[in-house]
């Protein structure tokens, strides 16, 4: 009885033993009771994303909101300080290309021209180049700026290029033209407004053009009976009629007249800039157009046109992408019909978007020579 009473205990002992120890499934579910992250841990690990999104989202959206800010700061500021304007019109504080010594033409490929500076008015100074004709150019090597200015009133004619905004007399398209001007046989006298490159003074548009006359009479009284061109490029052709028009009202006029890439007037060209990302933005005239008036800038060329008194040719490539062609177009139309022209030839030459000339390599076309004769 004893013996059966044990051998029970003993068996009620392994089967209690036996349920108390897991089993192959309860091992399974065990392991992933302990691999299961706690519920904090799991919402933690899910926030971090979402945080990460919302801070990206957040970023991009404050950049945008300063943008937005600043464009339609911009327009007030222009309005408050039409100085701001001017100096985006002129650009005269962009010097390209950069690091060139403007003393030393030659530097530039332009082994016969000489560096002058004259001075229009008290405490303004203007750099000068004066490249004389390729067939000159023995002649002038070690010459000094004496010979430069005898040599005026040799046989040949003179063109005094008057260049846009931005750059100085050694921007790259420029010194080409004064080769190819130079290769036809023609001097070429070129200078920086005050303001531009090593010239003194304060860019205005009556400092400007006051400049471009005293370059004209001081080659005027150096050249005789030669022939003097003007030549503007750009915003240079408002200096141009600026010009052509004063020596037409004191009956001294140039020569002729040639005009590369025109505009009809600076508010036009301002409002027709494909840089002009404001020009649909309300109120455009009053808050971008109107300070340049006030800033005293007109470069008025259709007005100008009709009261110069002299040959006209007009160059304008048709993928212009600065100077519109309409604009050139336009101005040519307006000079066309002028009683002041009626006895003057006035010429356009426009140049096939194919050629890729746009807005400053006109000089590469292989028929400029004929044009210009």
């Amino acid at each position: 009885m004893r013996k059966r009473n044990e051998s029970v205990t003993v068996e009620h002992e392994r089967a209690a033993a036996a349920a108390a120890a897991p089993g192959p499934l309860d091992k399974g579910c065990s392991l992933r009771r302990s691999l299961r992250l706690p519920a904090s841990a799991a919402a933690e690990g899910m926030k971090r994303p979402l945080g990460r999104r919302y801070g990206l989202w957040f970023r991009l959206r404050k950049l945008l909101l300063w943008l937005l800010g600043m464009y339609i700061a911009i327009p007030f500021l222009v309005k408050l300080c039409p100085a701001i304007q001017a100096k985006l019109v002129f650009l005269n504080f962009v010097r390209v290309p950069y690091f060139i010594d403007l003393k030393r033409p030659q530097d530039q490929g332009l082994n016969h021209t000489c560096n002058y500076y004259l001075q229009p008015e008290e405490d303004v100074t203007i750099g000068v180049w004066h490249t004389v004709p390729a067939a000159l150019w023995k002649n002038a090597r070690g010459k000094d700026q004496l010979w430069f200015e005898e040599a005026l009133g040799f046989s040949h004619p003179v063109i005094l290029y008057l260049h846009g905004n931005a750059g100085t007399r050694g921007g790259d398209h420029r010194v080409e033209l004064y080769k190819v001007l130079s290769s036809l046989g023609y001097h070429v006298v070129t200078f920086d407004y005050r303001g531009w490159g090593d010239s003194v003074g304060s860019p205005s548009e009556r400092g400007m053009t006051y400049d471009a006359l005293h370059v004209f009479d001081w080659i005027k009284a150096r050249s005789g009976d030669n022939p003097v061109y003007i030549w503007g490029h750009s915003l240079g052709t408002g200096v141009a009629t600026n010009l052509v028009r004063r020596l037409c009202e004191r009956e001294t006029p140039p020569d002729a007249l040639i005009l590369e890439s025109p505009f009809t007037n600076i508010r036009e060209e301002a409002r027709s800039h494909p840089f002009s990302i404001y020009r649909y933005f309300p109120g455009f005239d009053w808050f971008f157009l109107d300070p340049i008036t006030t800033s005293g800038i007109k470069f008025a060329n259709d007005e100008n046109v009709k009261y110069i008194s002299c040959s006209l040719l007009i160059l304008h490539a048709e993928d212009d992408p600065v100077v519109p062609f309409h604009l050139g177009k336009k101005l040519y139309n307006i000079a066309a019909t002028s009683r002041s022209f009626r006895d003057y030839k006035v010429q356009f030459v426009p140049f096939h978007t194919d050629l890729g000339y746009r807005h400053k390599y006109i000089y590469r076309s292989p028929e400029l020579p004929r044009i210009l004769r």
